[in-house]
């Protein structure tokens, strides 16, 4: 079960391709670059909600970041 909820949460695409270009206007952007970034804030995700789990909340804030 815990395998499948990784697996669908890694699915989520958070980042948007236009934006990453937009914040580094000066550089082109690799085509592996929003996968990776993706990856990368779906694992501080999951790390802040063990957080806020281990404090005993259901709530997810800028500080389990």
């Amino acid at each position: 079960m815990k395998d499948e909820l990784e697996k669908s949460k890694e699915e989520v695409k958070l980042i948007v391709n236009s934006n990453i270009k937009s914040a580094v206007r000066d550089l082109q952007v690799a085509s592996d670059v929003p996968e990776a970034l993706n990856k990368k804030i779906i694992e501080m995700l999951n790390k802040a909600s063990e957080r806020a789990k281990l404090n005993g909340r259901r709530t997810l804030y800028a500080r389990d970041l």
